[in-house]
């Protein structure tokens, strides 16, 4: 058969209509089913209308040919078939990656990639000056096959922990407990970080019209007339409500305790009538820190005011994420102003006040204008007349303030 041009266009508009619904397999055998319907010459024929090498129409003539081979098997290659992975071809290329990924233990500890980006880009450069021939796509298949993927940093590392940091634990959870059960107030409190108010950007994303971000400030720093708020919590445990004071002068001890004392005026008091005990959790440093002798003198105070006993209980050094108020009070409050600019002492008041859990979380905010001093000083007698009873377990961190009679 002579193979001329017509025959050829006509062989290629049957290809080009069918092709692409045809699989390796099914192309390969089509190919071999149409040379064979034309005799001699016919792989020649259909090599040029296709672009099918000779080889592989050859091979589907022996596969229909053959009738110990299954054409309908669904198998497109046979076992063993097609381009070997790079990890058999280049046995040595995922040893010499791990190295690069993890250098200060297997690898090179002068390795650049110490101190670079280890993006799968980076990563397939160095294999490349190795010897391996590997682009960035095919190490991103070799890392999720290994185990890797991207990670984030995790604050999970606590620093060097106390040696009774479980024991301490155990003793404010035995109180919790205790106090729960016969029905006597808890509170967890702590300060919020420091909030510019103005035209600031706050993290997190609102939905808005596409194309139409709110625009802020391109920079941080503080308006010096609209200054600062300190938002400084009480979460109530056992009833899931949370109060906070909103300060506008320095976070002191003074500050952190007429927070308490407006929550147990406005809220506390109405609630526990009968309560003779009040348990505060809190942290071991800032404001409520337990060797700040001014947050003693004005639990003190505040003992005396109400007549209550104020056991306080603080977590040990280094684990103030465990406070109750971090991830049932303040992470809402969080996530409730997010993507929203704090333009204004009214905004962060209401934005807190109308922080709301589908657990049934209450929060009541005020704006404290109070302005407190930094740096007043509790002298040896002053601090020596307060009513402290320490408990056997870290009187330091767990004590009693008991009200003068």
């Amino acid at each position: 058969m002579k193979v001329t041009p017509e025959l050829v266009t006509s062989v290629k508009t049957k290809w080009e209509q069918i092709h692409d619904c045809l699989n390796e397999k099914g192309r390969r055998l089509w190919c071999a089913v149409e040379a064979l319907s034309y005799g001699h010459g016919g792989i020649k024929l259909l090599h040029q209308a296709t672009g099918i090498s000779c080889p592989t129409i050859r091979k589907g003539i022996r596969e229909v040919e053959n009738p110990t081979a299954s054409p309908r098997s669904k198998r497109i290659r046979k076992v063993g078939a097609g381009r070997k992975k790079i990890s058999s071809s280049q046995s040595k290329i995922v040893n010499q990656l791990i190295e690069l990924i993890e250098p200060t233990t297997r690898g090179d500890p002068e390795s650049h990639l110490q101190w670079t980006c280890k993006s799968t880009r980076n990563l397939a450069d160095e294999l490349s000056k190795k010897g391996c021939k590997i682009s960035y796509r095919t190490v991103g298949n070799l890392l999720n096959e290994l185990g890797y993927s991207l990670q984030a940093n995790k604050k999970t590392l606590e620093g060097n922990s106390h040696k009774d940091r479980n024991a301490q634990f155990e003793y404010l959870n035995k109180d919790v407990n205790d106090f729960l059960k016969y029905g006597q107030p808890i509170i967890s409190v702590d300060g919020k970080k420091k909030e510019n108010i103005g035209n600031y950007k706050n993290n997190g994303r609102e939905w808005s019209q596409k194309g139409h971000p709110c625009e802020v400030n391109g920079h941080d720093f503080p308006d010096k007339k609209l200054g600062k708020v300190t938002p400084y919590g009480v979460y109530d445990i056992g009833r899931n409500e949370g109060w906070v004071s909103v300060g506008i002068s320095a976070d002191t001890a003074e500050f952190a305790v007429n927070s308490i004392r407006t929550w147990w005026y406005k809220m506390g008091s109405l609630i526990y009538q009968e309560a003779r005990e009040l348990l505060i959790t809190a942290d071991c440093g800032g404001s409520n820190g337990c060797r700040v002798r001014l947050w003693k003198r004005e639990l003190q105070k505040f003992a005396d005011e109400t007549g209550l006993k104020l056991c306080v209980r603080h977590f040990p050094p280094g684990t103030s994420k465990w406070n109750k108020i971090e991830h049932r009070l303040f992470s809402y409050i969080s996530i409730n102003w997010r993507g929203k600019p704090l333009t204004s002492m009214e905004l962060v008041v209401n934005l807190i006040a109308n922080t709301t859990t589908s657990e049934g979380l209450i929060v009541r905010a005020v704006l404290d204008k109070n302005e407190y001093e930094k740096g007043k000083k509790i002298s040896d007698e002053e601090f020596t007349a307060l009513m402290i009873e320490g408990e056997e377990f870290h009187p330091e961190w767990n004590y009693s303030i008991i009200p003068h009679s």
